[in-house]
């Protein structure tokens, strides 16, 4: 190894130490705006957030499938007398069916992850929605770190690629492959659903935490965050403790959340690229009719 390339891999393998995680939080801990609030003040500012963060999950869980879109159809159906299923059939007519649902899925994301935040970020805490993690700021000074969790993920996904239980998985969308529009739409409407999940739990409940308990609203963070990924299969479960904890770092470092979005979205495409490639269902037409 020549002496240029000696320091840099000298520090890869340093950053790679499981001690930077508490050296990192604790860096936190020791800056602005950690421990900023008095005690009065973060008891309420800890209560207004996980009542939020509450309150927007079991909505997001209970309100996102698309048999309560279906039975909302219906609702709408016996509103305006007509039949019951008036409605869900000249969805399913359209033969977007299930993507529609899939719009669904992303608009209760979209409400529960975003707009009621910013509700309580206005009305609660009462600061520029701005400063949540919206900006890019020192993104592009932690590339390295975010670099570091994409590119093992990648190498999993291309092995795990040839699973079927991964196959039969991805994408959620099963259509995905009919076309370039059923494959482009369903992609903005999934990476939309992460640019959500990113402000919910990166910018708003790390940002709005960070002033009452320091570094520890990243840990606080990683509990629900792990939660939202029972329902996968498990090893993408298992890897989202420690994802939740380095992108929370990587997020109170920078000051944004657009980092952790980039590497979501290079991971949910890649998966369902490599899902579509094994399954041989890579699109040929641009319309399915």
């Amino acid at each position: 190894m020549n002496t240029r390339t000696r320091p840099f891999v000298s520090s890869f393998v340093e950053r790679l130490h499981p001690r930077q995680i508490l050296v990192a939080l604790d860096e936190i801990d020791a800056k602005l705006p950690s421990y900023s609030l008095n005690r009065p003040a973060a008891l309420r500012r800890v209560f207004a957030v996980l009542a939020c963060v509450s309150v927007c999950l079991l909505m997001i869980h209970y309100l996102k499938y698309s048999s309560v879109f279906t039975a909302t159809l219906q609702m709408l159906s016996g509103a305006i007398d007509k039949p019951a299923n008036y409605f869900y059939l000249m969805v399913r007519r359209t033969g977007f069916g299930e993507l529609i649902g899939y719009a669904w899925w992303t608009a209760w994301h979209v409400i529960g992850y975003v707009l009621i935040p910013i509700l309580v970020i206005k009305r609660v805490i009462k600061l520029p929605v701005a400063d949540f993690g919206w900006r890019w700021n020192a993104t592009s000074e932690h590339w390295q770190g975010y670099l570091l969790l994409l590119s093992p993920i990648l190498v999993f996904v291309f092995i795990a690629a040839s699973n079927q239980d991964f196959v039969a998985h991805y994408p959620f969308y099963q259509l995905a492959g009919r076309s370039w529009f059923d494959l482009i739409a369903w992609e903005c409407l999934y990476l939309c659903q992460f640019i959500c999940l990113e402000f919910f739990f990166r910018g708003f409940f790390l940002q709005a935490l960070r002033p009452a308990v320091g570094a520890n609203a990243v840990w606080i963070m990683c509990v629900p965050y792990l939660m939202i990924h029972f329902p996968k299969l498990w090893p993408e479960a298992g890897g989202a403790i420690l994802f939740g904890l380095l992108l929370g770092i990587l997020a109170l470092r920078s000051s944004s959340i657009w980092g952790g979005f980039f590497v979501h979205a290079g991971v949910a495409v890649g998966m369902d690229l490599a899902s579509l490639i094994k399954q041989q269902r890579i699109p040929t037409m641009f319309w399915p009719f």
